[in-house]
């Protein structure tokens, strides 16, 4: 419970959530989050916001992006996921975002097995193949060889 009786200061916030300050006013200028000005200008959060913001960290963590998470706004504030009171719209954002994970995932590999082969034959002493029928491609650039 917060010492000022469920209203939360940034600070206590950022305590408890382990976000940093600056994320808390930046999830409030994505609209992830709310809070109230004091007369000073001090930023009050709910109690309900602790959960909030563990969830807005826990979804970017997974890899979903501010945008999306202000698309699951109905299920912010449900504890478990399968309780969102948007479900189908909870589906859609997931399945986007898988899309373009396995995406990035797909590039990658492409990337790791290109560098295991460009390894292989460097290890085993050949060149590398020639791009597009051209000449085989030295692996040290010409003004290397030099010495310039």
């Amino acid at each position: 419970m917060s010492k000022s009786g469920g209203v939360v200061r940034i600070g206590e916030l950022s305590l408890r959530t382990g976000a940093s300050r600056r994320s808390l006013r930046y999830y409030e200028q994505n609209r992830l989050l709310r809070s109230r000005r004091t007369a000073n200008g001090w930023r009050d959060y709910d109690e309900a916001d602790v959960h909030r913001v563990r969830r807005i960290a826990e979804l970017l963590g997974h890899g979903l992006t501010v945008d999306g998470i202000r698309q699951l706004e109905a299920c912010l504030d449900q504890h478990d996921p399968a309780e969102c009171d948007d479900p189908a719209r909870a589906v859609e954002v997931y399945r986007a975002r898988l899309a373009v994970l396995d995406e990035r995932l797909d590039r990658l590999r492409e990337h790791r097995d290109s560098l295991w082969d460009s390894l292989g034959r460097i290890e085993s002493g050949a060149a590398e193949p020639a791009p597009a029928g051209g000449p085989p491609v030295d692996l040290v650039p010409a003004a290397d060889q030099t010495g310039r």
